[in-house]
C-alpha cells in the first residue's frame, strides 16, 4: 500500500533531487533514533517512568535526562560531593519532605539555600503550617487578617512574627562575633526537635547548610531585630560574614575528588555553588569544574539571566567540565523534584553510599572524608 502511495501522480513535476553520498550518509545519521512513545502499561515505577521519558521529546526527554545525569552522579566511584542549590516556593510547594528526604537518604552533601526556604522550614518546625490558598484571593482582605499569601499558599503572618522574633532570641544568646550562615543555621538547629525538618536533618546528618543571601529573608529580619537591641543596649552582637560563607564553602569544592551539582530553580544559590568553583584557586585547585549537573527551572535564558542560564554557558567560565554529564529541564520544580526523588528512592541510588564526614574548627575545614553510613 506505501508503495502505491509513492508512485501517485500528484500532478507536478517536481522531486526532491537525490543527495550526494555524504550528504545521504549525514541524513541517515539524523535520521536514526525515532522519537519513543511513552507506554504507561509498560512501566512499573516512576523511575521506569523517567527512563522512558528519555526517549520522548521537549522537556520530558530533558527530565529523563536530568534522572540519567542524578543516576552516574549517585553511581560515581569517585563519590562526588553534591550540592544542592535550592531556590523558589519550595517549602510552601509541599517539597519540605521530599528535601528532608534527599539529605536523610544520603542523596546530597551540601545544601545552599536561600533564606526564605530554610526559614520556613523552621517555622513549620515550631508548629505553625503552610496553608491551601487561592492566587485569585482578595489580598486586601488577607491583610486585614494577618494571613501572607505564596501565590496559591497561605501563611500565619503571627506565626511568622513570632518565629523572626525567636531568632533574633537566639543570636542574643550566642558569643558576639562573626558567624558564617553555616555556624547560625547550625546553632537554630540544635534548638529544633521537629524530625521532619530540613534544618534538622542537615544537623542530624553533618550536612552543612549555606545561607548566601541570609539577609533577604525573615532570618535576615529575626537578626536585625537582634542588632537593634544591641545598638540600643551599647553591645556587641551577632555579625554574619558573608565572605566567611565563600571561605568556607570553597574548601569544600577544593577538598573533594569530584564535584556535583542539583539545581533547583536558580538564584543566589546556584551561583554561589558555581563560583565555589571558580574560587577555588585560592587552594591551589585549579580547572576542577563539576563532573556532574543538572537543573529544572522554568526561568527563561534569552533574558541573559543567571537562573535561566544554559549549564553549557557554564562552561565557558570553568564552573562545569566540558565533558561534564548535564542535563537541564525547564519543568517547575515542584512537578520535577518529586519525580527525580521518588525514582532515585525507588532503584536505591544513595543505598551503600557513605556519608562525608566535615571536621570543622572554627572557619577552617580541618578533614574531609567518607565514612561508612551507620543507617
Amino acid at each position: 500500500m506505501s508503495d502505491e502511495i509513492e508512485n501517485v501522480d500528484l500532478g507536478f513535476a517536481w522531486s526532491y533531487p537525490d543527495l550526494d553520498p555524504e550528504d545521504a550518509a549525514r541524513k541517515r545519521a539524523l535520521l536514526r533514533r525515532p522519537v519513543e512513545p511513552l507506554r504507561p502499561r509498560e512501566l512499573g515505577n516512576v523511575a521506569d517512568l523517567l527512563r522512558a521519558m528519555s526517549g520522548m521529546s521537549v522537556q520530558a526527554r530533558n527530565l529523563g535526562d536530568c534522572y540519567r545525569v542524578l543516576e552516574q552522579m549517585l553511581r560515581d566511584p569517585d563519590r562526588p560531593t553534591i550540592l544542592l542549590g535550592l531556590a523558589g516556593p519550595l517549602v510552601a510547594g509541599g517539597l519540605r519532605q521530599v528535601i528532608r528526604d534527599m539529605v536523610e537518604l544520603g542523596l546530597v552533601d551540601v545544601v545552599v539555600s536561600t533564606g526564605a526556604i530554610l526559614y520556613q522550614d523552621v517555622y513549620q518546625a515550631r508548629g505553625w503550617q503552610h496553608y491551601r490558598g487561592s492566587p485569585d484571593a482578595d489580598d486586601a482582605v488577607l491583610r486585614s487578617l494577618y494571613v501572607d499569601r505564596i501565590y496559591d499558599t497561605y501563611v500565619d503572618e503571627v506565626g511568622f512574627g513570632k518565629t523572626d522574633s525567636w531568632i533574633g532570641l537566639i543570636a542574643d544568646e550566642l558569643e558576639p562575633g562573626c558567624y558564617s550562615s553555616r555556624q547560625l543555621m547550625d546553632e537554630i538547629a540544635d534548638r529544633l526537635e521537629d524530625p521532619d525538618s530540613i534544618v534538622s536533618s542537615c544537623r542530624r546528618r553533618g550536612v552543612p547548610m549555606f545561607v548566601p543571601a541570609l539577609n533577604d529573608s525573615s532570618i535576615g529580619i529575626g537578626l536585625t531585630e537582634h542588632y537593634h537591641r544591641c545598638v540600643t543596649r551599647g553591645r556587641d552582637g551577632v555579625h554574619v560574614d558573608s565572605i566567611q560563607d565563600n571561605y568556607e564553602l570553597t574548601q569544600i569544592v577544593a577538598q573533594s575528588p569530584a564535584t556535583a551539582a542539583i539545581y533547583v530553580a536558580g538564584g543566589v544559590p546556584k551561583n554561589y555553588i558555581n563560583d565555589s568553583v571558580v574560587m577555588s584557586y585560592i587552594f591551589e585547585r585549579r580547572d576542577q569544574g563539576h563532573r556532574y549537573a543538572l537543573q529544572t527551572t522554568t526561568a527563561v535564558s534569552a533574558d541573559g539571566g543567571l537562573s535561566g542560564s544554559t549549564l553549557d554557558e557554564a562552561k565557558s567560565w570553568g564552573k562545569i567540565r566540558v565533558e561534564a554529564a548535564r542535563a537541564m529541564a525547564w519543568v517547575e520544580p515542584t512537578v520535577a523534584l518529586p519525580l527525580l526523588v521518588t525514582a532515585a528512592v525507588q532503584d536505591g541510588l544513595a543505598d551503600g553510599r557513605s556519608r562525608l564526614e566535615l571536621v570543622w574548627r572554627g572557619r577552617i575545614l580541618e578533614k574531609l572524608s567518607s565514612m561508612e553510613r551507620a543507617d
